[in-house]
């Protein structure tokens, strides 16, 4: 060995070294007898450098090299002042326990020098023994759940740390785990998705991009199919985490959709007042629950589209029957409290959507809103002037013109009930009106600790402070109704149908209140019948007359024509009663029936089962009736009374009723009145007026 040594230095030494050489001249270096334990370790550490070892293994494609360092500790693993003590006695005791060869004589002396100086730290090795043992454990455990931690986060690579001799252990670990990943699996996942990703199972983000999909193809011409593969990928799996996926999934395509869509967020509310008819409505309920959170979130963010999309859909799952008006009354009364700018907008965003609805639902909840609205608009006045830029401008106005307008019953384009008419009837159909949600409270969606069934069950608390309000508003209630069956006792309302319909005529805040619990009453088969009936008698009860009844009787003959043939029949049976007929009830009959054919809701063909030109069937009652009638027709404009009797006037089969018209005016109100002698003259032009030409 001593003559290759020579040479080789022979042929170096008019030339520079390559890496190579440099290596092998390390390496006879290490055999040298004079070299010491801490040279032999620090060419240990810079050759595991220059070959890039990681956790005792070679980087790069596995080749069978690192076979050959199984066993045999690096000095990367042990950068630390006690580790390298451990590496010196494990370097000591391993040469000692190996057999002699030649190489091994040659180092004997070597290692004879630093055995007399590792009996030095015999002591101190023995003593820190345990403690390095346990050091070790603790990094054997810590590199098991960095490598688990770092095969799940293969999106995620940090290489701040690459190249840093002093680097645990631990972050070795994570980036051999990360350089095995390939270079497909490491696709960029947005910030916000990354949680949902890292923890959700495979099978949930299969069902999540199938919810995704369906949801990006819904429209109003395609909710029902869409509804129905929905409700099948809902049984699929487990109600909460379906009930939930969806609802992220409905919240999120919302609140990103496009700016302020009303058409698209009925179709979502559309589709979840269909799903919580196919499903149950804890769906409907979750999803409330859902969108009640993200509301909140969103406005500590301030974000305005979100929140108007959010108000949208809130605004048509009350239009669609998920909720009821309460809940909606309740969300604009916590935003009238504050009234800030985005609470105004809001505000604005639910009355233009749904003002009308909720307003025929509760009147008396809308009037303790406005009163709500006003009285903050009075506060805000007095304590900043009264500048229209100090509530808010344009806007702040805008949504008093608004509740005004709702307020005496002015109906807009966009609350036109004719909207949506086809979901409306596919919902009726799946039985939308036993799913929908009462006496729930916006406290009571954002509240973390709700339990069981707690749509069931509202809002109601049972504190001791509120016990006796409850007690006393039920009381109340019920007093109330105790009174008003009586009451339709005594006007012998005999069957449950017609009690129903008397109590609700008589305890209507207003016509389309009356009108939109009477279109809600499940009445059977012919039971329908007994509206008009019942509202007839009611209007002749009445001491002094009343146009309510008119209007309401107008409004449900608009609504179905067999309201107008029932009312017909009705009219006719108390023309049979006028000889026994009480005067006050002879005068509120005339008196309907002329407000009736003003209105043109009815005409005075109406009077055609009436034989006016026999005077045997005239008597004294009949006629005192009958001018009252014509008497309160005359006291409309010439126009109107022109138009009344024209109607009448083309039909040839009506030819009887206007010579009895024309011979009872003649005969029983020209010799009485002037003014009626001027009228005759019109009546009997427009009677002739066969073209029907309308002034």
């Amino acid at each position: 060995m001593g003559k290759e040594d020579a040479k080789l230095r022979s042929r170096t030494k008019h030339k520079g070294k390559t890496k190579f050489e440099e290596f092998l001249d390390m390496e006879t270096g290490m055999r040298n007898p004079g070299l010491s334990a801490e040279e032999d370790l620090e060419l240990e550490r810079k050759l595991a450098k220059k070959l890039k070892v990681k956790a005792g293994k070679l980087r790069g494609e596995d080749d069978g090299i690192n076979v050959l360092f199984e066993g045999i500790p690096s000095i990367v693993d042990f950068p630390g002042e006690e580790e390298l003590q451990f590496s010196e006695e494990f370097a000591v005791e391993a040469t000692k326990n190996k057999p002699l060869g030649k190489k091994g004589k040659k180092r004997k002396s070597s290692d004879q020098t630093v055995d007399r100086e590792s009996e030095l730290t015999v002591v101190d090795f023995e003593a820190s023994e345990a403690v390095v043992e346990e050091e070790k454990i603790s990094k054997k455990n810590k590199k098991r759940k960095k490598k688990k931690m770092s095969e799940k986060l293969q999106d995620v690579v940090t290489d701040e740390t690459a190249g840093d001799e002093s680097m645990p252990v631990e972050s070795h670990c994570a980036e051999a785990a990360v350089d095995k990943v390939p270079v497909k699996a490491q696709k960029y996942v947005a910030p916000y998705l990354r949680l949902q990703k890292r923890n959700e199972p495979e099978d949930h983000t299969q069902l999540r991009r199938r919810v995704r999909g369906l949801l990006n193809r819904l429209s109003e011409s395609n909710v029902e199919s869409v509804t129905g593969e929905m409700s099948t990928v809902f049984h699929s799996i487990s109600r909460s985490i379906a009930s939930q996926i969806i609802s992220d999934e409905v919240l999120a395509s919302c609140s990103r959709g496009p700016r302020g869509n009303e058409q698209y967020a009925a179709v979502f509310a559309s589709f979840v007042a269909g799903m919580g008819c196919l499903i149950g409505t804890d769906f409907s309920a979750r999803l409330l629950a859902s969108l009640a959170k993200t509301f909140e979130a969103e406005y500590l963010k301030e974000d305005n589209l979100s929140l108007r999309n959010l108000t949208l859909l809130l605004s048509y799952l009350c239009v669609f029957g998920v909720c009821a008006s309460d809940l909606i009354y309740d969300f604009l009364i916590i935003l009238s409290k504050r009234l800030t700018e985005i609470d105004v907008s809001t505000i604005l965003t639910v009355l233009q959507c749904c003002g009308m609805k909720i307003r025929a639902d509760d009147p008396t909840a809308m009037k303790n809103f406005i009163i709500s609205v006003q009285s903050k608009v009075n506060e805000l006045k007095a304590a900043s002037g009264d500048g229209p830029q100090n509530i808010n401008g344009k806007r702040m106005e805008f949504m008093l013109e608004t509740i005004c307008d709702i307020k005496n019953n002015k109906k807009r384009s966009k609350d036109d009930p004719a909207h949506h008419t086809r979901i409306k009837k596919w919902l009726q159909k799946l039985g939308v009106d036993d799913m929908i949600i009462r006496g729930i409270k916006w406290n009571k969606l954002l509240d973390p600790d709700k339990k069981g069934q707690w749509w069931l069950s509202g809002d109601v608390t049972t504190t001791s402070d509120n016990v006796k309000e409850f007690a006393n508003t039920i009381d109340k209630e019920v007093l109330e109704a105790q009174k008003m069956l009586q009451l339709a006792a005594a006007q012998r309302m005999n069957t449950d149908a017609r009690k129903a319909i008397f109590c609700i005529i008589m305890s209507g805040e207003d016509y389309v209140d009356a009108f939109e619990k009477l279109l809600r009453l499940d009445l059977s088969g012919k039971q329908d019948r007994e509206i008009m009936r019942v509202l007839v008698d009611c209007c002749l009860q009445e001491k002094v007359f009343n146009k309510y009844y008119t209007v309401l009787a107008s409004k449900l003959c608009e609504h179905e024509k067999n309201h107008k043939f029932t009312l017909q029949y009705c009219l006719w049976d108390q023309f049979k009663e006028l000889d026994t007929m009480q005067l006050i009830r002879s005068m509120n009959l005339a008196k309907f029936i002329a407000e009736m054919i003003a209105s043109f809701t009815l005409s005075l063909a109406v009077l055609k089962s009436v034989d006016l030109s026999d005077v045997r069937l005239l008597t004294p009652k009949r006629i005192m009736h009958f001018r009252m009638l014509f008497d309160a027709i005359f006291e409309r404009s010439d126009k109107l009374i022109w138009n009344v009797f024209t109607r009448v006037a083309v039909n040839p089969e009506l030819e009887p009723l206007r010579s009895g018209m024309l011979f009872f005016i003649k005969e029983y109100m020209i010799k009485t009145s002037k003014v009626n002698a001027e009228k005759f003259k019109l009546v009997k032009k427009a009677l002739n007026n066969v073209e029907g030409i309308l002034m």
